[in-house]
């Protein structure tokens, strides 16, 4: 079973997360449990010292003598390198700070009201799927690094690439959710290998996801997305799906 401890000197808020998280955990029957709800980083910490790899949510602001989330954090990653890191926070742009403190943080929840409990239900399904993931051949994942966290995404999730607006920058798009990241379609395409199709210049689809193809107009589908066909794109299907289509 995994554990989730939650440290917020806000009563008001960590109850909202703790009752959320408890929520989806019984919604979806997760091997997991909230082991350690606390208003200070000791009382927390006390709790974690021998709980072995766990997930925690940690208050960024955290008012407790000379600790804060950070700081908290680092204590953390001592005591389990490989536990998962969310950070709740009343500011949106704080993924530097991670860098600063060496921290990979999963991601961020932002103190609305209406908005943390359903924020911090959607969190743990991701890292729930993520630790699902972890468990596959490390040769089936895709791993990027977004912000200040570090994904590990299935191949077979992965519905394309494709350039983005920001020089530089590639977008992943799977059914549920996209990413942008550092990269470029040059490489991925040499990385992936015959998995995925170079259909475009701006395109890089998984063969096995594409579900419409129309040679006379130059596009294609897949996962509801439509994109761009080149001539050369259309050799490259060609050669890789065997002649077809």
């Amino acid at each position: 079973m995994i554990k989730i401890y939650l440290c917020d000197d806000e009563d008001a808020v960590r109850h909202q997360i703790q009752t959320a998280l408890e929520w989806k955990i019984f919604a979806e029957d997760y091997d997991m449990k909230v082991a350690c709800s606390a208003a200070a980083a000791r009382e927390l910490l006390d709790a974690a010292e021998s709980g072995g790899r766990g997930i925690y949510f940690l208050d960024v602001e955290l008012k407790d003598g000379d600790w804060d989330g950070f700081r908290l954090g680092m204590e953390l990653r001592r005591l389990d390198p490989h536990g998962t890191l969310v950070y709740i926070t009343s500011y949106r742009d704080l993924a530097w700070r991670t860098f600063q403190y060496h921290l990979e943080a999963f991601d961020y929840i932002v103190k609305e009201p209406e908005r943390i409990g359903p924020a911090a239900a959607r969190c743990l399904e991701e890292i729930h799927d993520r630790l699902l993931a972890e468990r596959q051949d490390p040769a089936e994942m895709f791993t990027l690094r977004t912000g200040g966290m570090v994904r590990h995404i299935p191949l077979s999730d992965i519905l394309l690439f494709e350039t983005a607006s920001t020089p530089h920058h590639v977008l992943l798009h799977t059914a549920k959710s996209r990413m942008d990241f550092l990269g470029s379609l040059n490489e991925l395409e040499t990385q992936l290998g015959d998995r995925f199709v170079r259909i475009h210049r701006a395109y890089l689809v998984a063969a096995d996801r594409i579900e419409t193809v129309d040679l006379k107009r130059g596009r294609l589908w897949t996962g509801g997305h439509e994109c761009l066909l080149s001539r050369a794109g259309k050799a490259e299907l060609r050669r890789k799906l065997g002649g077809s289509p």
